[in-house]
């Protein structure tokens, strides 16, 4: 009944609106790094991919009922994150209840946050998503599967995912750094084929949320 509860929630908020939102947490961590990142997204997703996304992102605390007003949440950093109790049960009845969230290790991140993810879905392990998986297919194809946009440690960029019943609702892309390759041009500086590259991942995972 109560995940019933949930998914009437979530369908009766702007959810259609097409707003996606920035997740501000607790623990120390800068929440509110790359802040160019999703405005650029979401210009061109709308440019390109024919979406109507509001043009500024909402920001929403993981306890927060207006969780379930966005479709897809987005979280970045570079140190650390903490979910108390109420926020661990409100993201996760957000996951079973349709929303999706994108987690972008910022460089730092990774030690902190996957002992949290493990809080929200304790018997469900992160997986390494597969090259050959939809959302690295379309509109635009990634063969490779997630690509590098800043090098850091030089390792291998990888995509993570929590599925519950066959469905992907948790992202975590870790070794990347996507939202680095949203942002504005003068900010990291990144030759143009590495924007574009960053956003057409990031084209493909909103019009993933969106079409399935």
């Amino acid at each position: 009944m109560r995940q019933l509860f949930y998914l009437l929630l979530i369908l009766s908020t702007p959810l259609f609106s097409q707003e996606i939102a920035l997740v501000k947490y607790s623990g120390g961590g800068d929440w509110y790094a790359n802040p160019t990142s999703l405005p650029n997204l979401i210009k061109y997703c709308n440019a390109n991919i024919n979406t109507k996304i509001k043009t500024k992102p909402a920001t929403v605390e993981p306890g927060s009922p207006d969780l379930f007003s966005y479709p897809y949440v987005h979280l970045t950093g570079h140190g650390n994150v903490v979910f108390n109790d109420a926020e661990v049960s409100n993201l996760k009845n957000y996951l079973l209840a349709g929303g999706f969230l994108h987690i972008d290790d910022n460089y730092g991140m990774d030690q902190y946050i996957k002992k949290e993810i493990k809080k929200i879905f304790p018997n469900n392990d992160l997986v390494e998503i597969p090259a050959n998986h939809a959302i690295f297919q379309k509109p635009y194809s990634f063969p490779a599967g997630l690509p590098k946009i800043h090098e850091h440690d030089g390792k291998r960029p990888q995509a993570f995912g929590l599925f519950i019943e066959n469905k992907l609702v948790l992202l975590y892309t870790y070794e990347c750094d996507l939202g680095d390759g949203w942002e504005d041009p003068e900010v990291n500086n990144d030759p143009t084929a590495i924007r574009e590259k960053a956003l057409k991942m990031g084209a493909n995972i909103i019009s993933y949320i969106f079409n399935n």
